[in-house]
């Protein structure tokens, strides 16, 4: 008849707590990657006009090799990106912002997707993307 070894005594200690101070909890991260979206700016006229944003990505990570990356990238970019994430991965992907179909129907009263309220919003939506 086997007996089974009871554990070790020090397996089923509790972890040992620390209480954090001011100066831990405002510290600079040991590792850190932020990514934000701004800077919308709309390009060309009538049927031709995009907007594109800028991607500002900060890193102190080591496998990073430029510590700090500018790019313009519009919403089909983002539409992409989330596409492939969804392809190639077992997460759940967030959503992107709306299309804003309606916003694009001919003969508005507005700007439409170029709506500087309406830009903001779809810039704020892209950030929150972005980083999750």
């Amino acid at each position: 008849m086997a007996t089974e070894a009871a554990p070790p005594q020090d397996a089923t200690k509790r972890l040992q707590t620390k209480k954090q101070t001011l100066d831990d909890a405002y510290a600079p991260p040991a590792n850190y990657l932020e990514i934000d979206v701004g800077n919308p700016m709309t390009h060309g006229v009538a049927r031709k006009r995009y907007t594109d944003y800028e991607v500002r990505m900060r890193t102190n990570l080591p496998v990073f090799k430029n510590k700090e990356s500018t790019v313009r990238r519009r919403y089909s970019d983002f539409e992409w990106l989330r596409s492939e994430l969804e392809r190639d991965s077992k997460i759940v992907v967030p959503p992107l912002p709306g299309k804003a179909w309606k916003r694009q129907l001919p003969f508005r009263s507005d700007e439409g997707i170029f709506d500087e309220e309406f830009i903001e919003e779809r810039k704020k939506g892209l950030e929150l993307f972005i980083n999750k």
